[in-house]
């Protein structure tokens, strides 16, 4: 990537994507420039299904480090140390994001302000590049000679994670190589403004679909509207009330939503089939099977085909290790550990058996947002907290 000093950023030039060794060069630590780095790793776009470039970049940067064993499966890639530590700590942190804008265009970022005030804008600055920024500079710093963490690290970068659960890069690891998993603790990237976010809500999305006659629109009495059959179904998620549920302490906020309807084929023609589709986002203390009981009496009387789901994760924070780290974070940050509402990969790690915690710059409202930002002395507030963290008592 072209380096530029200003406050606009050009695009990529036209070749293979790279990052700048200089931007992960462990001899700058501490003054690693995190901003350029970020800039870097945003500027290769990389939707969901078009990680590669950023893959391969970030393992080329990986792959020039002694102290590190990488595997890549797909686009994802596992960076391991073998320092015979009593335990290993896993910091994993999805590459993809959600598709880019045109008007106005969110990348490339561009930078806003000077100093630790400053502000990045652009596509992945907040979901959750901020968060894998720190995680490639650590991966580089920690392991070096007079840097050695007190726990041996795996590093996890991967793919797919903002669509449909089966095709998530992290579950495809732990299919195909369960053991470059395995852990004591996990921390997830993944925004939460330098303070810990625990557990996760777990997600469900259903099809509701009705059925109708179609008919020339002309003589609508011919025939049954499948749309306007789809009008209680609105009129159900309009009057639903959402839970606010405790779970260990923290406060998990629900909601069941409709987020997209299609019906008809033609201007002049009655519809004869209508899908409202609705994701219901659940507490973890509910489970999947509870949540998908819970949508299908409230569409009591429609068909409803479930087209994805994934469970929640429990706050999690009695775990020694997990109690360790939020001290830890609330010594540095002054960050109190608060509920992830959205869905995030500590339920799979969870699914393993390894307690995890959601920890990462940005705030978590801007994620998916058009206008997606981040205040970048998060960047450095994050690393040094997770690096005195990991290194240990001195």
């Amino acid at each position: 990537m072209e380096r530029v000093t200003s406050t606009q950023r050009t695009p990529l030039a036209a070749g293979p994507a790279r990052i700048d060794p200089a931007l992960v060069d462990p001899a700058t630590v501490p003054s690693s420039d995190l901003v350029g780095l970020l800039a870097a790793v945003c500027d290769i776009p990389s939707v969901s299904g078009a990680e590669t470039a950023l893959a391969d970049a970030i393992e080329a940067v990986l792959r020039a480090q002694p102290h590190l064993e990488v595997v890549r499966d797909g686009d994802a890639l596992v960076a391991r140390t073998h320092l015979g530590r009593a335990r290993r700590v896993v910091v994993a942190g999805h590459i993809d994001t959600v598709p880019l804008t045109t008007d106005p265009p969110n990348l490339p970022t561009r930078l806003e302000g000077t100093g630790p005030d400053a502000v990045l804008w652009g596509r992945g600055t907040v979901d959750m590049k901020g968060g894998v920024t720190v995680m490639l500079a650590l991966a580089v710093e920690l392991g070096r000679p007079g840097r050695e963490p007190a726990a041996d690290l795996t590093w996890v970068f991967y793919d797919h994670e903002e669509v449909e659960a089966a095709r998530n890069g992290l579950g495809r690891v732990a299919r195909n190589h369960p053991e470059l998993l395995a852990g004591d603790f996990a921390i997830l990237g993944e925004p939460s403004e330098a303070g810990i976010e625990g557990g996760c809500n777990g997600t469900l999305r259903v099809d509701v679909r009705t059925t109708g006659v179609a008919a020339h629109s002309a003589r609508a009495w011919t025939g049954v509207n499948a749309i306007h059959a789809a009008a209680p179904v609105l009129a159900r998620l309009a009057a639903y009330e959402p839970r606010a549920v405790e779970v260990d302490g923290l406060v998990y906020r629900e909601g069941m939503n409709a987020v997209g309807i299609v019906g008809g084929i033609a201007g002049n023609v009655i519809p004869d089939a209508c899908t409202v589709s609705v994701n219901y986002r659940f507490a973890p203390s509910r489970s999947v099977e509870e949540a998908e009981a819970h949508v299908r009496e409230l569409f009591d009387g429609f068909d409803v085909v479930v087209t994805d789901a994934a469970g929640g994760a429990r706050p999690g924070l009695d775990d020694p290790l997990a109690a360790e780290f939020a001290a830890a974070v609330l010594a540095t940050t002054g960050g109190v550990p608060r509920p992830k509402y959205g869905w995030t990969d500590v339920a799979r790690f969870a699914e393993l058996g390894i307690p995890a915690v959601n920890f990462g710059p940005g705030d978590p409202l801007l994620a998916h947002k058009d206008d997606e930002r981040l205040p970048v002395g998060q960047l450095a507030a994050c690393r040094d907290a997770l690096r005195a963290w990991l290194l240990g008592p001195s």
